[in-house]
């Protein structure tokens, strides 16, 4: 059995929180998980709150030594190198960010990420994902000075982030076209006539070029903006680099960027009820260390050692052949 501790993020502006007091009670090992004191703070809940459905409050020092730990941005953490032969539990992103991997492998850390849990194809985080290109078309048009509906827009990708911009784009009257992998070519041609381009497509980490390249953008319109929802570094959008809700644009080539990278927690309240009745429902199976397969094929990597190739294959790291027998047992 192990303990369990649920911590604050500290990164700016996230007030997310993966467990509310009314989903303790779907938990079995109430008595393994300790959380952070002032936790449900920004929620309106107390830690008597905590404390009468039977998990246990602590400081954040006490909180960092459990077997355990779940933060949603466990990957942009402030103390990840402080932890030691610990399991994580959250959005890691280590295939895309050399550094993070370095801390697991070194400190020898197990981790359970988020952005591969799957269940029968969907992403088990969906809703997470679908209020993020809704929130981050809100934030963004704010800060363009227009309503929606007096513009014209272009959406690529069809997954969960763009049917969450899709329907606040439409609700508020924007003209939008889709599209995805099978025309890009011509979005390319057809750039220059949108007001917006908004990004949602999970960019292939193996890919070197771009679906807007830097010298594509005197190509766009006059004061046009880039939504990149998806904010991965020179990925699709090759002039983008992740911003803040603090800072959340910048202006390159005359084409404002938004690319902030956790639009969701602009409505915090919404997304913590998701993703703690959610994140509740896999507890007691990392207390009792009986992961199902979707927490199963989530294993990036055991004790310090890869188990997912894409993180090998996108670093150029070797992975030893006592963990390709182990990979092939688990990736389903």
């Amino acid at each position: 059995m192990k303990t369990l501790g649920f911590v604050i993020s500290k990164k700016e502006n996230e007030k997310r929180r993966v467990l509310i007091p009314e989903h303790i009670k779907n938990i079995k090992n109430k008595e393994l998980i300790y959380v952070e004191t002032g936790y449900g703070n920004v929620l309106g809940y107390s830690d008597d709150d905590y404390l009468q459905n039977g998990v246990n409050i602590a400081s954040r020092d006490e909180v960092l030594k459990m077997d355990i730990i779940c933060d949603p941005k466990i990957g942009d953490s402030e103390y990840l190198s402080d932890l030691k032969n610990q399991t994580v539990f959250g959005w890691v992103h280590a295939v895309q960010n050399r550094d993070v991997t370095d801390v697991l492998l070194r400190n020898q850390i197990t981790a359970f990420a988020w952005e591969d849990m799957y269940e029968e194809g969907r992403h088990v985080f969906w809703r997470n994902n679908e209020i993020a290109g809704e929130a981050a078309i809100m934030h963004a048009y704010l800060c363009y000075g227009k309503f929606p509906y007096d513009t014209k827009v272009a959406i690529l990708g069809r997954g969960n982030i763009a049917r969450g911009a899709f329907k606040i784009l439409t609700f508020m009257g924007a003209e939008v076209r889709i599209y995805d992998r099978r025309t890009e070519k011509l979005f390319q041609k057809e750039l220059p006539l949108y007001d917006v381009v908004v990004n949602a497509i999970l960019w292939d980490t193996s890919r070197k070029d771009h679906i807007i390249n830097r010298e594509d953008l005197i190509r766009m319109k006059k004061g046009a903006m880039i939504v990149d929802i998806s904010c991965d570094k020179n990925g699709a959008i090759e002039s983008s680099t992740p911003t803040s809700i603090h800072k959340p644009t910048y202006t390159e080539d005359g084409i404002l960027h938004y690319v902030v990278d956790h639009t969701p927690a602009l409505f915090y309240k919404t997304i913590s009820y998701s993703l703690s009745d959610l994140v509740s429902s896999f507890v007691d199976m990392l207390i009792e260390e009986c992961p199902n397969k979707i927490l199963l094929e989530s294993l990036i990597i055991k004790d310090g050692d890869i188990i997912d190739q894409k993180i090998a294959n996108f670093q150029n790291r070797e992975i030893k052949p006592s963990e390709y027998k182990f990979f092939s047992t688990i990736q389903i």
